[in-house]
């Protein structure tokens, strides 16, 4: 198991270098397309609940072990994906700012009392709040801005803030501190509370 975990934070350090290494290469002011992938790439870093939410997905799923370390990973950038795409054609989704900061409050509470569900349960769950997430990322398109690179560019921060979330779930769980990320879980959910107190 611990030769598993080691490699598996291993291909998440690659893949948090190869997404930093995307937004330096984009972020060459002669690029064409660098408005739109900048802009995208820093919105999710941009807001507590964007990032505190995709922090969140990458410890619940480190939690939850198994085909999770992946599943959950992937299945909410392209969820995500989904209402962008469902902002940039105009269409509603209703309570957008109470989905993310319920995202936030859910999320917390599940990593604070260890929740384990069946995979396709879990993968749900951060489906329908990636949703959310995806349709105000791409409600905030900046004018001018290519809606590929800027899609491009929020899925790369997403990505890294996953690996961020798995490698912080995978060292503790390694170390034995999983109690920290709990605790950890609590105070996202504190944040996702005052939030949701702030969408009504």
């Amino acid at each position: 198991m611990s030769h598993l975990s080691a490699r598996t934070c291993g291909r998440l350090s690659a893949l948090a270098i190869a997404a930093l290494g995307i937004g330096s290469a984009f972020a060459h002011p002669g690029h064409p397309d660098a408005f739109g992938f900048n802009d995208g790439f820093s919105h999710p870093l941009s807001g507590i609940d964007h990032l505190l939410a995709m922090l969140a997905v990458g410890l619940w799923a480190a939690q939850n072990k198994r085909s999770a370390l992946w599943v959950l990973p992937l299945a909410f950038p392209l969820t995500m994906v989904a209402g962008a795409l469902l902002a940039f054609s105009g269409l509603q989704l209703p309570a957008v700012e109470t989905g993310i900061a319920a995202s936030v409050a859910v999320l917390g509470l599940l990593i604070a009392f260890a929740v384990r569900m069946p995979l396709w349960a879990s993968a749900g769950v951060v489906s329908i709040f990636a949703l959310f997430h995806g349709y105000a990322h791409g409600s905030e398109l900046p004018h001018g801005a290519s809606a590929l690179w800027y899609g491009v560019g929020f899925v790369a921060a997403t990505a890294l803030l996953h690996a961020l979330g798995l490698a912080i779930g995978l060292v503790a769980g390694q170390k034995m501190a999983a109690q920290a990320v709990r605790l950890g879980g609590v105070a996202i959910a504190a944040v996702g509370g005052y939030l949701l107190s702030g969408a009504f």
